[in-house]
């Protein structure tokens, strides 16, 4: 049982009660809430002064705690793990909220990611939070790679994978690549990868570059060595966490609040490609919920997440779709959507016959 579990279970009716309006209030408005307010919505009469000494108690376990601003009182980490372990009630999804991510899907076009950006901004206007994505690797074998060079210190792989599926992506490539360099290196890989997919690709590699060094000259072997992070997708503008409705964040913060939500947009900045994100997800059956700092994947003390894997036809978790917010997420109404929306693009991507 956990600390939160075992305290909910050795409080009384009155505490429990107390406990619940107290949350269920800062979450509906993120305002502290007063024993006075308290006295006109418990079940049984009882007075400000008896409430303000519940109050005090459950302040006392750690579960509320006392703005110095306030006499109010607000649910702390430890307050909100309990309430939604023990207290929270789930709803079922609305139809508006159905047809709003139902209503993203409509196109039959096969491209997933344009797909997945739509679903992203759907669940961010459904939730009124910031919606995260994190798009499937692509694992069809790859066909052929070519180089493209931008400048310098740009240009762009292409990978046409044997399904017909085509990825660009930009990196900066090691200094003093010129054409011919880069011809040399596409055509050592194209000599290779056949049959491989690209997470299979680092491995294959650094075993031929080991056994034919001599046959490549420094600058292609350079690019060719740092493959690695052209396939692991590492500083890349092609975007495995889609990220959408980060203004939602903004919206009525306070300023402390505004400086936490430039935190987390740093981490997002930061984060484009977050395994750990799928970890999270692959953590439990269905939909988690992380709050304050539970959630390792960002340094905003003050944000929950609400994440759920997606998986393929063949069960795989492939991916995963989230809401991040402020602690005062309406979880209630927030889990049954992405629960929704993750089920609905496992479907998706298994009738297209990806991921």
């Amino acid at each position: 049982m956990s600390d939160a579990a075992e305290l909910l279970s050795q409080m009384n009716e009155r505490s429990r009660e107390v406990f619940r309006r107290v949350v269920e209030s800062y979450l509906d408005s993120g305002d502290p809430v007063g024993s006075r307010t308290l006295t006109r919505e418990m079940t049984e009469k009882v007075s400000a002064a008896t409430i303000r000494n519940v109050m005090q108690d459950l302040e006392f376990l750690g579960l509320l705690d006392s703005p110095h601003v306030s006499a109010g009182r607000i649910p702390t980490q430890l307050g909100l793990r309990m309430f939604v372990d023990g207290l929270l009630e789930v709803g079922d999804l609305s139809d508006s909220d159905r047809e709003a991510i139902n209503g993203s899907l409509g196109s039959k076009e096969s491209d997933v990611s344009g797909l997945l950006d739509r679903v992203g901004s759907a669940l961010s206007g459904a939730t009124h939070g910031a919606s995260l994505v994190l798009t499937p690797k692509h694992e069809a074998p790859v066909k052929h790679i070519d180089f493209v060079n931008l400048g310098p210190d740009r240009a762009i792989v292409v990978l046409v994978f044997a399904d017909g599926h085509v990825e660009n992506r930009v990196f900066t490539p090691p200094v003093g690549q010129t054409p011919s360099s880069m011809r040399e290196a596409a055509n050592f890989l194209n000599a290779i990868i056949q049959g491989h997919t690209l997470s299979e690709l680092g491995s294959v590699v650094a075993r031929e570059i080991a056994a034919r060094r001599q046959e490549l000259d420094g600058l292609a072997r350079a690019l060719v060595e740092s493959g690695g992070a052209v396939w692991e997708n590492e500083g890349a503008t092609y975007e495995r966490l889609i990220v959408r409705g980060r203004s939602n964040l903004l919206e009525g913060s306070t300023e402390e609040e505004l400086d936490r939500v430039r935190s987390l947009f740093d981490d997002l900045e930061r984060k484009r490609d977050i395994a750990e994100f799928l970890e999270l997800a692959e953590g439990g059956d269905g939909v988690r919920i992380f709050i304050g700092s539970e959630n390792k994947l960002f340094s905003l003390s003050g944000s929950s997440l609400v994440v759920s894997p997606y998986m393929n036809a063949d069960r795989k978790i492939i991916g995963a779709v989230g809401v991040i917010g402020p602690t005062r997420l309406n979880y209630g109404r927030i889990v049954p959507i992405v629960d929704y929306t993750a089920q609905l693009v496992g479907r998706l991507i298994s009738d297209r016959g990806q991921g």
